[in-house]
């Protein structure tokens, strides 16, 4: 979920502290793509025989501006005749707040310096389940840290105390660190996350992913350490590497035989910890959903949230589907039964699975190298097609996720649960989030002094960089194929009907708009931004940017797995829960769009509104292809639109935004159904 560099050099070597200090700094700027919340550098002070560690809640491009940590790398860069060693972390937070340093990284735990890229899911259990090793902080991190300590005491080698800890947490896992009383560097993974650059003689470079360090080759000039290779750490393998002698060593994180016990130093290295501020006011950039209906305010905020079932259930619906009589340019014929349902043309019905092995075979690679891109962002479709990618078409997926700050923690989570237990590697995209949440914040604002129904899309306007990246990242891996998880059932209509776009019953794929209905948006975004010049703001580019990425951004060798695989709620749900113990929401039983930070937002808007949401156009087309009766659709909806209060108090203050002014400026919206 990070992204994690350093370089490592042996005793004696010649390189000079201005290569090194270019080297740490271009792999930081390199690894920054991977998260801006927070960021930490560890080097060795050989002089004073010192750990330091310079870290905050600051992106890492600002951390190198920093003048302690220049003068700092310069000196310990300088001493030639010790080994030397600096590495470091770009942060994308996931588990405790960055406003407080002790969950920055590096983390430092039980004589133990640690960078970590990945969530420990289990990390409350372990704390539990292991009495002898005591919590101090937030962080996930600090239990793997303290496993390894914990059975490197119990008299057993690095190795065999590194297999011990990992096989307990589940989770992703890249890791590197070093220790108080020992002069070794381990660099370990669980999912293959992790790359290095050496010469097999005395330097080596590590980062997340192999493109950064193929940047990193083209931007440094490497003549002076000859030849070299870049390898991957491949999942549930390691290396250490002796320090005194730069002895680089490989190992396994499954098993290993016992050996003798660690020799540990009785003098240990000192750890100075220099605090590095932010110039910006912030607000944290992770609150766990899972407990915000613990607040001591809670029941009080969720009774401002309505829900006029009794009214909706009075509205006039298709008697085919759910559809209503609100929906945008609905039409009944005389039997009840909707246009939408008479220009709908079966979807869920695949070609064979033998069709999508004879067009991804071409693609296979013999070398074991990655061969696909799986998009990628912890629901249960994308979590389904990673599944059968991996375990039934036996492929080798590297998977890709473009975090924007509306991804959740949920969300987060089960990326690491099912990549951590399949060994697959995640590439995360991560955004400049604080800047991103601002641009929503912004919007929100602007649209509650006018609200538009049709404009509510420009809340998720962010997020459809997903295209634009999986492209890019495909070209930066040399990677050819592509496979997405959208399904074809969720098709709505309703969010561009409600800025005045007739449906497109013909259209090849529920992302496609024909040029004339695109001009048509065009046209009505121009109108709201005229009557609400709110919308004018900082984030223009950045819709105007989404929007060609959605529709202009090339997709050659891109196919849908449900094209081929039929898909089935049940069975996806039933694949995923029970392989992978993915997580579900504690605010609704729907396993659909629980990891999407502004769904549940949006949806009570739609549902209060217009007396429906999304729900109702899923389980709609449901219905019309034969997979559900329109008695359980219906029953399901009234329950799934129920406002989901965790949810949306999480999207709320993730934005800035105070929650009870919102909701009740949304609850005084005129209805579509109240006459």
């Amino acid at each position: 979920m990070c992204g994690i560099f350093g370089v490592i050099t042996g005793k004696g070597s010649a390189y000079s502290s201005g290569f090194l200090n270019h080297s740490v700094k271009t792999l930081a700027h390199l690894s920054e793509s991977r998260g801006k919340d927070s960021s930490g550098i560890c080097l060795f002070n050989s002089q004073q025989k010192l750990q330091e560690i310079f870290k905050g809640p600051v992106p890492v491009s600002f951390l190198l501006k920093n003048n302690k940590l220049k003068e700092n790398l310069n000196s310990a860069f300088s001493a030639k005749s010790d080994f030397r060693y600096a590495f470091g972390h770009a942060r994308l937070v996931t588990n405790g707040t960055q406003l407080n340093d002790e969950n920055n990284q590096p983390v430092i735990k039980d004589g133990i310096i640690a960078i970590h890229n990945g969530i420990v899911v289990n990390v409350n259990e372990l704390w539990v389940k292991c009495p002898e090793i005591k919590r101090k902080y937030e962080i996930d991190t600090e239990v793997l840290l303290s496993l390894i300590r914990y059975h490197l005491q119990q008299n057993n080698s690095l190795e065999q105390s590194l297999v011990l800890s990992f096989n307990e947490v589940f989770g992703t896992v890249s890791a590197a660190m070093v220790f108080d009383d020992m002069n070794k560097f381990v660099l370990a993974t669980n999912n293959g996350s992790l790359y290095t650059l050496h010469n097999g003689k005395d330097i080596l470079f590590f980062a997340s992913e192999k493109f950064m360090l193929r940047q990193f080759a083209k931007k440094t000039n490497l003549s002076e350490i000859g030849s070299y290779e870049i390898n991957a750490v491949k999942p549930s393998e390691g290396l250490i590497v002796n320090l005194d002698e730069f002895k680089i060593i490989p190992i396994s994180l499954i098993k290993t035989e016992n050996k003798q016990p660690e020799e540990l130093s009785s003098e240990k290295y000192p750890v100075k910890v220099y605090p590095v501020l932010s110039n910006k006011k912030q607000r944290s950039t992770v609150i766990d959903l899972n407990y915000i209906h613990l607040n001591p305010d809670a029941e009080k905020e969720k009774a401002i949230l309505q829900y006029p079932i009794d009214k909706i259930k009075t509205l006039k619906r298709c008697s085919k589907c759910l559809l209503p009589e609100t929906f945008p340019f609905i039409e009944y014929n005389e039997k009840g039964e909707c246009n939408y349902c008479k220009n709908y043309k079966p979807k869920n019905q695949p070609k064979p699975i033998n069709d999508l092995l004879k067009l991804v075979e071409p693609f296979r690679k013999k070398d074991g190298s990655p061969d696909v891109i799986i998009p990628f962002s912890g629901g249960r479709d994308s979590t389904y097609v990673l599944h059968v990618i991996k375990k039934e078409l036996g492929l080798n997926p590297v998977t890709y996720t473009y975090d924007w700050g509306m991804v959740t923690d949920l969300a987060r989570r089960n990326i690491a649960r099912i990549c951590g237990k399949l060994g697959v590697e995640n590439i995360i995209v991560a955004s400049d989030i604080h800047w991103k949440r601002e641009n929503i914040r912004k919007n929100i604002e602007a649209w509650i002094k006018y609200p538009a129904l049709g404009m509510i899309p420009l809340f998720m306007a962010g997020d459809k960089y997903f295209f634009y990246y999986a492209h890019k990242i495909k070209k930066q891996l040399g990677i050819d194929l592509e496979i997405w998880g959208i399904n074809e059932l969720e098709n709505t209509n309703f969010k561009t009907g409600f800025a005045g776009l007739k449906p497109q019953f013909d259209k090849k794929r529920i992302y496609s708009l024909s040029i004339q209905n695109q001009l048509k948006l065009f046209g009505f975004v121009g109108k709201n931004l005229i009557q609400s010049p709110g919308y004018i703001n900082q984030s223009v580019f950045d819709s105007l940017g989404s929007f060609a990425s959605r529709y202009l951004t090339p997709k050659p060798n891109y196919y849908h797995l449900f094209d081929y695989v039929q898909w089935n709620e049940k069975v996806i749900e039933d694949t995923i829960i029970q392989n992978y113990d993915w997580e579900k929401a504690v605010d609704t039983n729907s396993t659909w769009r629980i990891g999407d930070g502004t769904a549940s937002f949006y949806n009570y808007i739609y549902t209060l509104v217009a007396g429906f949401s999304e729900n109702d156009t899923f389980r709609s087309n449901q219905i019309r292809e034969g997979m559900i009766s329109r008695e359980d659709a219906l029953r399901l909806i009234y329950e799934e639109n129920k406002p989901r209060y965790n949810s949306i108090k999480w999207y709320l203050e993730i934005v800035g935004l105070d929650y009870e002014t919102v909701i009740k400026k949304i609850n005084n919206i005129p209805r579509l159904y109240n006459s």
